[in-house]
């Protein structure tokens, strides 16, 4: 039998019940999730202002759709992805991105905090953030021996700053104006 290369998986496409939702695979089961609410996407577009703002000409950010294919049967939907412009395919991304960040929803926290990160560390993804809107709260996870170790938790009007994978520096709650 046959075992088609990742390339021959289908790329991630809209619900086809037509309601705007978009679906990752997670050894081949199809996870779907739901359009998401203004406030995620007014998170995910000031977080991708925020990081652009200092991004090295060698790196890439990327937002979702396009699809994060770390092995044969995976194909998830990072909300944002900070990568060399050299690992950057022609449909899309299997090699790990530096960065990976999702943007917490009442929908989507048990995958963010469970699953991607499980998916995520596995895949070898040496930096990966959550951001909840509601709390204006950051968690920084950096891949260590195998493992997410939280090196920073940051809230409110705190500012975070680091060098990994760049020169950064945000403030949660700028991320929800």
């Amino acid at each position: 039998m046959h075992t088609p290369p990742p390339s021959d998986i289908a790329p991630p496409i809209a619900d086809p019940a037509g309601n705007g939702a978009y679906y990752e695979l997670v050894d081949g089961m199809r996870i779907v999730t739901p359009t998401p609410l203004p406030e995620h996407q007014r998170a995910v577009a000031q977080m991708f202002r925020w990081l652009d703002r200092n991004l090295p000409a060698e790196l890439e950010l990327f937002t979702s759709p396009l699809s994060y294919r770390p092995t044969y049967g995976r194909s998830l939907l990072p909300d944002l992805m900070v990568l060399h412009r050299t690992d950057v395919g022609l449909l899309y991304i299997d090699k790990p991105p530096l960065l990976l960040v999702e943007v917490v929803s009442s929908v989507t926290r048990s995958s963010d905090l469970l699953l991607k990160r499980s998916l995520y560390k596995e895949a070898g993804v040496p930096s990966y953030w959550l951001f909840d809107p509601a709390a204006e709260e950051l968690t920084v996870l950096e891949l260590e021996n195998d493992t997410y170790v939280e090196r920073a938790n940051v809230k409110g009007q705190d500012a975070f700053k680091t060098t990994t994978p760049y020169d950064i520096r945000l403030v949660p709650a700028d991320l929800v104006r």
